[in-house]
């Protein structure tokens, strides 16, 4: 097998890395956003597509938070989730979790946490297992993702999801609520995905591009949740992809809550001789 072949085998096997087998055969039916095209206005909800694209400015202006994931899927009629938590820095957009897989379909097996780190075109992850050593690290090329690394890692980059909002075509203030003890805006709505690709920083043009052709609709029904410095402390996207054994469209709902704004976030990408360049065996 020559080089090119091997990249090529590592980009698709990458694509399933955390979320092979729990992707198959799921279908999540939550339900989508508000109807018609309403955008809200009034003193208390404002511009609420304007607040919505700007959300990912004012992240940057933060510089950094810690985040907590998750991932909702159902498969024959089970529920499963895969959560994730860690830090990340907006000005950087880099990141670092811990996400953690459901157990297998017995029930029996334990699964170790995988580290995850998140950077412009790249997803690193550690403690892999199936024939992956465990000091070493395996890297995807998240700009050859159908689906954009919005999936794929198990957990939505924040800052991705973030963005994501640029894309808003429509959205409604559904009112005052509490995220984490935080009073924040609740917003309803949905972005196009080839729309937020034309409006969003260098890093994440090509990756959103690829969700607006991979996914079954570049349509994502999303609830926000701003706080009153336009800062997302929430932030829920359904997003519907066509999987190759499943012929109906598999819908996923991913949840980001970004809290202590400011927190240090260093992230340490590994170096070229940690990374694993074997064969992965399929999970």
């Amino acid at each position: 097998m020559t080089g090119r072949q091997r990249e090529r085998r590592h980009r698709r096997t990458g694509a399933a890395l955390v979320a092979a087998g729990v992707l198959a055969g799921v279908g999540l039916g939550t339900a989508g956003c508000s109807g018609g095209d309403a955008v809200a206005g009034g003193a208390r909800g404002g511009d609420a597509v304007g607040a919505l694209r700007q959300a990912a400015d004012r992240l940057v202006d933060a510089r950094s938070s810690k985040a907590r994931t998750s991932m909702e899927m159902a498969a024959g009629g089970t529920r499963v989730t895969i959560r994730g938590a860690g830090v990340y820095d907006y000005r950087k957009r880099m990141g670092q979790l811990k996400v953690l897989l459901p157990q297998d379909p017995a029930g029996t097996a334990e699964r170790r946490p995988i580290t995850e780190l998140l950077a412009p075109g790249a997803l690193f992850m550690k403690n892999r297992g199936a024939g992956v050593p465990p000091d070493k690290w395996v890297r995807v090329d998240t700009r050859t993702l159908s689906d954009g690394n919005l999936v794929t890692g198990g957990a939505t980059d924040p800052f991705t999801a973030a963005e994501v909002l640029l894309g808003t075509r429509t959205a409604t203030y559904v009112g005052r609520t509490e995220v984490a003890g935080t009073g924040v805006r609740h917003y309803r709505g949905t972005a196009d995905l080839g729309a937020a690709a034309r409006r969003a920083s260098a890093g994440n043009k090509g990756p959103l591009q690829a969700a607006a052709k991979g996914f079954a609709t570049a349509e994502v029904p999303f609830d926000a949740y701003l706080d009153d410095e336009g800062r997302i402390r929430k932030v829920r996207h359904r997003f519907s992809f066509l999987n190759g054994r499943q012929k109906s469209p598999v819908a996923v709902a991913s949840t980001t809550l970004l809290y202590d704004f400011g927190a240090s976030a260093r992230v340490r990408l590994p170096e070229t001789g940690d990374i694993y360049a074997g064969k992965i065996a399929e999970e």
